[in-house]
């Protein structure tokens, strides 16, 4: 699973090492690489390995081809998504359309969502975290715990 967060830099070339826990991750699942694409709800860049960007297809696929949310979706997160490979020394390259997106210039934080995991402008981040406890806190009652049996 993807947790915790780190930082590192983007270099010239727009090339940043992932995190080796992650890279790590991705490697026990078979995967090389990772699928991007930009966030639609924010200003992060959404990371997931390919089966779950296959799941977000078959999704958007049980919607009726002839119906407005389908080619929303596919526009919004298929038409703008990147399959990244690592490079030899566990980076990957983000193009412009990426990094324009996110306002990443120097420095990227990398922040684990369990199965997935984002790409910020550290600023940014600390701004949407900060907002995100407050929020977490006032809701905190509606995470359901699942019991076992």
């Amino acid at each position: 699973m993807f947790i915790s967060t780190y930082e590192n830099k983007l270099d010239k070339k727009g090339r940043v090492s992932v995190p080796a826990a992650y890279r790590s991750h991705l490697s026990t699942l078979g995967y090389n690489g990772v699928v991007c694409y930009p966030s639609f709800t924010n200003s992060s860049i959404e990371f997931c390995p390919q089966d779950r960007l296959e799941k977000i297809i078959e999704t958007i696929e049980t919607l009726n081809p002839f119906e407005e949310n389908r080619d929303i979706f596919s526009t919004s997160i298929l038409a703008n998504s990147s399959q990244l490979n690592f490079d030899g020394d566990g980076r990957i390259t983000l193009n412009e359309k990426l990094l324009e997106h996110s306002k990443i210039k120097e420095k990227v934080l990398f922040v684990g969502q369990g199965k997935t995991f984002q790409m910020w402008e550290p600023t940014l981040f600390k701004k949407f975290s900060d907002d995100a406890r407050k929020k977490a806190n006032l809701k905190r009652s509606e995470l359901k715990w699942k019991q076992s049996n």
